[in-house]
Formats: structure tokens, C-alpha cells, sequence
């Protein structure tokens, strides 16, 4: 049986990828293995689904001063010697990696074992643990055409980004049924990352008696930002991170408000959500959603609010225009020519 170890995490956007990658890898004969962090996200997400996780230390190498920066760097150099003895007990055909600071020692310790590795990015540019990662890759594989020009020539694969197949299959009466909501009154989905994004959930909290006059509205508000204030309001249900019944939210909900991130995007791409995105501001990160949010407004697949202008009446205003004109975003998303990424991606896999 062949093997593969896949790695990825620090958010959920790092191991969902990778979760949609496992049933045709199963389907493959694949004997399959993970490595994270030890405590993040991706722990709980992998191990529910019965793979077999390895923890490691991991560190955040970062553009900014901070006093972890002086200590971090000693924690990714165990995490390469824990993964390092983790390729030479495991002995995987490939590994593949989603990225994340925990993935840097994982690809380079594949490499030092002589070992090919696939990564993925996501975003328009590469960020810097896959930068880092670029030079011990065998392939890199990448959601958007413009990012090919950044990557090494002979390496890039434009393949998009692996969508979780249960989400097209959702059902929009058991979405409103899990949410008490009526049929009869159009649902607004607000994304705010696994980790939750402050600005965003509170820009929509602001303006929630206005909303609920003309919308119900799911908040998936990410861990620790639920506001039990405003549970008794009708037509409105907040969580802090929904798994199981997500593609039910997905069918039930008409028009969605999201971060740019850029598996959030693709997802939204696939089910034909008309959407109005709130990339996270260039001052908060490397401006990565701010590109992918330009790109699909360019192609017509989304409006585009940024953070440092959200104001109360902007942020309606958009959501209302989002819903009056969502035919032709999703006109728009129809005639994409997003490609199969899973079989892009498990093409490839086999071929190394």
C-alpha cells in the first residue's frame, strides 16, 4: 500500500483542503497520515475523522517585532527533528502540504529523506512558510493564474483549490429547519473564518435590527465571539464554528458576507454564492485577501467592501445591492471554468 502524509494548520483554511483531498485518496489505496501542531485546529478536525495525527512543535516566523521571535525559531527546529523521525518511521511514498508554519519542517524534512512533496497556495502570491518551502517542493500547485509568474518555473500546476464534496450536496429545508427559519424571508450567510474576524462580526451586529427587517441571518462568528445578548432576536442564530450541517447553511442561505480568504472564496465559487467579500486589511496581514478579493471582483463573482471603510450604511447598503443584483454574480460564476482540483491534485500525487 502506498503512503502519504499530509500536512497543514494554525486555521482551518490549512486542513480543509486537505480533508477534501482524503475520501479519493482513500478510494486511491492510500495509507494516509497527518502532521500539525500539536493543540491547533487541525488536530480536532483530522482526528474525528479517524487519521492517523502527529504533533509537533511549530513556530510563527514573522515579519514584525515580537518577543517570540526570539524563541520561536528554536521551536521549528524541533519540529524539523520531530518530522525529520517522523519520515524515517513512517516512510511516505509523497507528502503533501497545505501550508502553515507547521508544514516548514515537514517539507523540508521530506526533502532531506529525498522524499517528493506537493504544496498548494492558495493565495495570489505565495505566503512566507510556502516561500520558504518552494525550493524542497517537487511541485506547486495554486488556485489563480496570476500566481503561476511567481512560482518556480517547471513546478507550477494551476489545479484550484480541493472543495469539500459533501457542500454541494446540501440541503436548504434542512439549513432552515437547523435554524428555525422560515422559508419565506431570504438568508444572508456571514462567514467570519474559523477564527472569527472582530471587524466583520461587529459591523453586522451594528446593523442587525435593519437586516432582520429584511433578512434571517446566520453568523458563524468564529471561536470565543458569540454574543449571548442577542440569542433572543428572531431570525438570527450565531455559532462559533459549524461542521457537520455546514453544506445545509451553504444550501439555505441566498447571499453570503465573508472574509476573502481564499478557500472561502473557491467554496463560494463552487456553490454559486453571490457574495460581498471584507478582505482582511492590508495593516492586519500581507494584503493576500485584498488580491483575491480584486481577483474575483474583476470577474464578477463578488462585491467587494473594504475593512477600513466599513461603516453601518456602507455594509447595508452592499448586502441589500448584493441581493437585488445576485442573478448576475451568479450568471458570472456559472461560466467560470474552474477545473477539478481533486483530480488534478491525486493525478499528480500518483504520478510522483
Amino acid at each position: 500500500m502506498k503512503r502519504i502524509v499530509l500536512t497543514g494548520g494554525g486555521t482551518a483554511g490549512h486542513v480543509t483542503p486537505n480533508i477534501a483531498l482524503i475520501p479519493k485518496l482513500k478510494e486511491m489505496g492510500y495509507d494516509i497520515h497527518y502532521i500539525g501542531t500539536y493543540d491547533g485546529i487541525e488536530r480536532r478536525l483530522i482526528e474525528e475523522i479517524g487519521i492517523p495525527y502527529y504533533g509537533i512543535s511549530s513556530g510563527k516566523l514573522r515579519r514584525y517585532f515580537d518577543v517570540k521571535n526570539f524563541s520561536d525559531p528554536f521551536r521549528v527546529i524541533k519540529g524539523y527533528f520531530q518530522a525529520r523521525k517522523l519520515m524515517k518511521k513512517l516512510k511516505p511514498d509523497v507528502v503533501f502540504s497545505k501550508g502553515g508554519f507547521v508544514a516548514v519542517p515537514v517539507v523540508i524534512a521530506a526533502k532531506n529523506r529525498k522524499i517528493p512533496v506537493i504544496i498548494h497556495e492558495s493565495d495570489m502570491t505565495p505566503g512566507l512558510a510556502n516561500k520558504l518551502c518552494l525550493s524542497s517542493a517537487t511541485k506547486v500547485c495554486c488556485n489563480f493564474p496570476e500566481t503561476l509568474k511567481h512560482l518556480p518555473e517547471g513546478k507550477a500546476v494551476l489545479s484550484g483549490s480541493p472543495i469539500r464534496q459533501e457542500l454541494l450536496h446540501g440541503s436548504r429545508l434542512e439549513g432552515l429547519k437547523f435554524c428555525g427559519f422560515t422559508a419565506n424571508k431570504p438568508v444572508l450567510l456571514v462567514i467570519g473564518g474559523s477564527l472569527g474576524a472582530v471587524a466583520v462580526n461587529n459591523a453586522i451586529r451594528g446593523i442587525l435590527p435593519r437586516l432582520l427587517e429584511s433578512f434571517q441571518v446566520i453568523h458563524l462568528c468564529g471561536k470565543g465571539k458569540e454574543d449571548p445578548s442577542l440569542n433572543h432576536l428572531e431570525g438570527y442564530v450565531q455559532y462559533e464554528y459549524i461542521e457537520k450541517e455546514l453544506a445545509d447553511l451553504f444550501a439555505a442561505s441566498d447571499i453570503c458576507v465573508s472574509r476573502a480568504g481564499a478557500n472561502a472564496i473557491c467554496e463560494l465559487l463552487a456553490l454559486r454564492k453571490p457574495n460581498l467579500l471584507i478582505p482582511l486589511s492590508a495593516n492586519a496581514s500581507r494584503g493576500d485577501q485584498i488580491l483575491n478579493a480584486e481577483s474575483f471582483k474583476r470577474q464578477g463573482f463578488s462585491d467587494v467592501l473594504k475593512e477600513e471603510e466599513l461603516t453601518p450604511d456602507l455594509l447595508y447598503d452592499a448586502i441589500v445591492k448584493l441581493y437585488e443584483n445576485r442573478a448576475s454574480y451568479i450568471s458570472a460564476m456559472e461560466q467560470s471554468q474552474q477545473g477539478d482540483a481533486i483530480a488534478t491534485i491525486t493525478s499528480l500525487i500518483a504520478s510522483l
